[in-house]
């Protein structure tokens, strides 16, 4: 999906709910964010997904209700107060069957700040996912060049242990590193634009 509509025009196209392309569009961007934000507090696969599915839906028919409103806050931070309910409500029907297996403990309300960071951390992490889908499909960077970033960027190998494995020259691997770090800031600067979500 090409993600091009800043979140303010993105919000506009929610308003109607024939506007299926928004939603979609919507959904694309913050699931992922949704559920790695439930996974970090300690949620399984299953309800992360219960989780970001009650959220999305809960914030669509509360912003169509005209209760969401920008000015006090960003969007991140009302998905983070409506999954915090979410997964308070589950916490407390576990609680009630005997089922609390996980630390819940950054649900308390002076943790806020916390739960803020965690969202944070997520939507970098989107943004960056993002970032690498791109590059792999619009640039003409070969895919050996993009394997050997992610070797030394992301799995912190060393640029001799890179170079060995994919049969290059430990300077190709270092300009590999530079190229597509260089390239990545750029979709990740765009991206971050679009996905700013104001005040």
């Amino acid at each position: 999906m090409d993600l091009t509509r800043t979140t303010t025009a993105l919000l506009v196209g929610l308003h109607d709910s024939a506007n299926e392309p928004a939603w979609e569009e919507f959904d694309h961007r913050y699931r992922p964010i949704l559920l790695g934000f439930a996974r970090n507090l300690g949620l399984s696969d299953e309800d992360s997904a219960d989780i970001a599915q009650e959220t999305l839906v809960r914030f669509v028919q509360d912003y169509r209700e005209g209760k969401y409103d920008r000015s006090k806050g960003r969007l991140g931070a009302w998905l983070v107060g409506i999954a915090r309910y979410r997964i308070l409500d589950l916490r407390r029907h576990r609680a009630n069957h005997y089922e609390v297996n996980a630390d819940f403990d950054l649900l308390d309300p002076v943790k806020s700040d916390q739960l803020q960071a965690v969202w944070d951390g997520e939507h970098r992490k989107a943004i960056l996912r993002e970032a690498m889908k791109e590059l792999r499909s619009t640039s003409r960077t070969d895919e050996r060049t993009i394997r050997a970033f992610e070797l030394v960027a992301a799995h912190g190998r060393s640029p001799q242990q890179v170079a060995e494995e994919l049969g290059m020259s430990v300077h190709d691997v270092y300009l590999a590193k530079s190229r597509v770090s260089q390239k990545l800031r750029e979709i990740v600067d765009r991206l971050e634009k679009v996905f700013a979500e104001g005040a």
